[in-house]
């Protein structure tokens, strides 16, 4: 994750000697341009009810109300404490970028940059946006591994994106020294936007189409109403509204503790310097690019005839705000500045005067140390937040310019259509729980601000803040056998150790230190039986009189009969994938729902939202944190699992998707035959506190068949391998279910209408346009991990969604969104990894039949492939 808009920024101005204090900044900014209109509101409700309150007027909020009323939105009040912008927009510097790792954010990168290049034209408001592109420098080969690995992500995306090389890079920035430079990644529509007028043309743009902006107009308190609306308190009156939305930047933790929620933000000192002017640069006749050196961590562009340069110290010099956390943001802060301090950024400085030498005779006239806002894992908070009705976020933008306009949108289309326009579960509000605590989200923060330019590879782990409280019961035993990986708070084993293996987190763009220990454990499941540790997994228990009604209204598959499991998926209004959980009817009535880790509130708030929204009679329990979870598969599973049991575990007495309650080895377990190996296997579900005893037993039970642990790169191989889908790759509110190849999980014939039932009923009539599609990739040393650029005929076709080394076939194998006419099996395409295209083939999938279609074809008499 590393930066958007201001996160891999530009170099800036230092002097040979020590550099002169800032001065303070005028109201409108260090780098205001002139045109931007002064600001002009009196303090007024101007009325008591509203559709939607929008708290906070930075780039953000302003951007979202201007982007509800030109939809067509009635009654938009946005309400601001001080003045618009006071707060990080005012002082930020303003970087605009189309770059950034996550699939979906570029959209949003994409769509500001757009809107802001007709915002002027449209409102009449000058915005002082400059474009002459942005260059980031490889100065080592894995950052050039690195640039390659992100340019065939965006092979499938809109946005301009090249990669240069270093006589290139030296013909668009003449004023670099080259000696370290091996290639550059250069998006040609980046630059920078004054953030002050871009703000003010929202502002204009907002009321031209009918909203309000009123400030100053502090809100005191909210009041949630039993019918789901809000009272939003100020000193001027109450207003009633519909919805809100808190978009108010460093305070929006005062805004959520008004409602008692915890928003895991922290302000974090962000500095950057301006020089004086620079012959070298006035001389230029066209404005420089952008630089981002990622291994000097700093950003550095033109500011008129001066350069502008703002670096990222590391996560042991950096400082955060900690007081605002604790004590409350200072009631009168707005557009104040924190005390510079050069010293903590002079070794940034340097590797910018060794880059950039003419900066070495420039002098600093300013240096701007102010608040931004990072969440944990640096991505803003966007959307509706699960267990508070109406009540919307967006906040948490340590790259808020670039974001605002996309965002704006993005919330907007939300609001008023229901249902997101794409997906972004990673911006979701909801991927945070009570375990972020204050410790963890400063930790985080630190390391996240520290790590902005670092080296983003697959399967990147971060480790502050580490672990949390939410461990499984069987943390402590496994912790020093595995390498362990992060899922939504949780920590879960990714692979185990053997002597002889290199042990640790070692990433790489190639197959590395986990590549034989996975095939090992691939081995272990197929052949004997393996353990796996699923204590993550979101669980919810649904019971009530109306139970039954609300799932078969919520999902597009059958509700399951007492003692019976399936997979079933939510949809959209649009048909549109939102979620899958495995549902099991545990006793008339009685569900339990399980989903994956990373989607427990996110799914949990959906159903809440569909139980308030029909009245249905039902209690909904969240019981994630007190049910420990384990998997067991491989042939040996049933024989091993039986020795510790009564009940009768054979086929005929527990098949496939049943479920049941028994004991082993006298501890009580809901038990479903299910695996994602697509192996013989059952998860145990039970109070976590028996987890170790659970586990000691099943291990002690199988240690004549060879038990052994395995953990989910290996589960992740085995389920590719069956052809198993996995929602957030091959499908989520990006995918219909048709195209996915789910259409197995879809009872379009069941009397029920569930919720995107007319919508699929038309997809299907019109006829899809892609498909996915199974391929087997011709690779050396480098596997696919989904999003990868798949080729035909010279031309980008459609992308990866996951990927994996097959350790059956021995080759690289993927799932694959391409058209509907290059779908058929035998159809040769090619997928570019680091740069390079190898040959692909569709073949008809699954590569390895799941172990209940293999004892059925056996008992047929057929001889199934493995």
């Amino acid at each position: 994750l590393y930066s958007p808009g201001r996160r891999r920024a530009a170099v800036g101005s230092a002097a040979g000697r020590h550099p002169r204090p800032a001065r303070p900044l005028t109201p409108r900014g260090a780098l205001a341009r002139p045109g931007a209109a002064p600001q002009t509101s009196s303090p007024s409700l101007g009325k008591d009810r509203a559709d939607t309150v929008i708290i906070g007027g930075g780039c953000v909020g302003v951007s979202l109300a201007y982007h509800l009323a030109k939809a067509g939105l009635k009654d938009v009040v946005l309400l601001e404490k001080s003045e618009l912008t006071a707060g990080s927009t005012w002082h930020a510097a303003g970087l605009t970028t189309y770059f950034h790792p996550g699939i979906n954010l570029k959209k949003i990168h994409y769509y500001s940059i757009k809107l802001y290049e007709k915002l002027e034209e449209e409102t009449g408001q000058a915005v002082g946006f400059h474009q002459p592109g942005s260059i980031r420098i490889a100065s080592t080969p894995t950052r050039v591994d690195e640039f390659k690995y992100q340019m065939t992500r965006n092979g499938w995306h809109s946005t301009e994106q090249y990669l240069i090389t270093p006589e290139k890079v030296q013909e668009l920035f003449p004023l670099l020294k080259m000696d370290k430079v091996l290639a550059g990644l250069y998006n040609p529509g980046d630059g920078h936007i004054d953030p002050y007028s871009l703000t003010m043309a929202l502002a204009a743009g907002a009321r031209k189409y009918g909203a309000q902006i009123n400030y100053p107009v502090q809100v005191t308190n909210l009041k949630s109403r039993s019918d789901g609306t809000w009272e939003v308190e100020t000193p001027l009156g109450i207003i009633q509204a519909k919805r809100i939305v808190n978009t108010a930047g460093f305070w929006a933790r005062e805004i959520g503790k008004m409602i008692g929620l915890q928003h895991p933000l922290i302000p974090v000192h962000h500095q950057y310097v301006v020089t004086s002017t620079i012959p070298e640069v006035k001389a230029l006749k066209t404005e420089l690019p952008v630089i981002r050196d990622l291994e000097g961590s700093y950003y550095l562009r033109q500011e008129r005839d001066g350069l502008l340069f703002g670096p990222y110290e590391s996560e042991e010099k950096m400082k955060l705000q900690d007081s605002w956390v604790t004590d409350g943001v200072p009631p009168g802060f707005g557009k104040e500045l924190f005390e510079s301090d050069l010293d903590r950024i002079m070794e940034h400085i340097e590797a910018a005067m060794e880059m950039v030498p003419v900066l070495k005779k420039a002098d600093i006239v300013n240096t701007i140390a102010g608040p931004i806002t990072y969440s944990p894992d640096i991505l803003p908070m966007v959307g509706p937040h699960q267990g508070v009705r109406n009540y919307w976020v967006a906040i948490g933008f340590g790259y808020g310019i670039i974001h605002a306009g996309g965002i704006g949108k993005y919330l907007s289309d939300w609001i008023l259509e229901g249902e997101p326009p794409f997906d972004l579960i990673e911006l979701d509000p909801n991927r945070y729980g009570k375990w972020t605590t204050t410790e963890y989200t400063a930790a985080k923060a630190r390391e996240s601000y520290g790590f902005n330019n670092i080296v983003g590879y697959p399967k990147e782990e971060r480790f502050a803040g580490r672990p949390t409280e939410r461990t499984s019961g069987l943390y402590d035993l496994l912790k020093s056998k595995c390498s362990m990986g992060f899922h939504a708070g949780w920590e879960q084993p990714h692979w185990f150790y053997k002597p002889g293996d290199e042990t640790g987190y070692k990433p790489s763009f190639r197959r590395t230190n986990w590549f034989d220990p996975v095939g090992r454990e691939y081995k272990q499941v197929m052949e004997k039986v393996g353990v796996i540790d699923l204590s993550p997994f979101g669980k919810f228990k649904v019971k009530g009189t109306d139970s039954v009604k609300l799932l078969d209204h919520l999902f597009a598959n059958v509700v399951p009969k007492v003692g019976s499991t399936n997979i079933s998926h939510m949809l959209t209004p649009r048909g549109k994938v939102y979620a899958e959980l495995t549902v099991s009817q545990l006793y008339p009535g009685e569900f339990m729902l399980i989903t994956g880790s990373g989607s427990e509130l996110h799914d949990l708030r959906w159903i809440e939202e569909e139980v308030t929204r029909g009245g249905y009679k039902v209690d909904i329990e969240n019981v994630t944190d007190e049910i420990g979870v384990l998997g067991v598969a491989g042939p040996y599973a049933r024989q091993i699992l039986q020795k510790l049991t009564r009940e009768d575990l054979s086929d005929g007495s527990f098949k496939f998707l049943q479920s049941k309650q028994l004991k082993l080895s006298d501890i009580a377990v809901t038990a479903i035959r299910i695996s994602y190996t697509g192996e013989l296997g059952w998860e145990l579900y039970h109070k976590k506190e028996d987890s170790v005893a659970l586990y000691s037993a099943i291990m002690e039970a199988g240690q004549k068949e060879g038990i052994d642990n395995f953990g989910t790169y290996a589960l992740n191989a085995l389920r590719l391998e069956k052809g198993f889908r996995a929602w957030g790759a091959e499908m989520n509110c990006d995918t219909n279910p048709w195209e996915a190849g789910l259409e197995y999980f879809v009872k379009l014939n069941k009397p029920a209408d569930f919720t995107g039932k007319q919508a699929l009923k038309q997809i299907k009539e019109k006829g899809l346009k892609r498909r996915l599609v199974y391929l087997t990739v011709d690779t050396d040393n480098v596997d696919p991990e989904g999003n990868e650029s798949v080729w035909h005929n010279g031309k980008v076709i459609g992308n990866t969604t996951s990927g994996t080394f097959s350790y059956s076939a021995q080759q690289s194998l993927a799932f694959a969104y391409v058209p509907t006419e290059l779908s058929k099996v035998g159809q040769k395409l090619e997928v570019e990894l680091l740069g390079k295209n190898y040959p692909a083939t569709i073949i008809q999938e699954p590569l390895v039949l799941t172990e209940p279609t293999r004892m059925r074809l056996q008992k047929k008499g057929e001889s199934p492939k493995i």
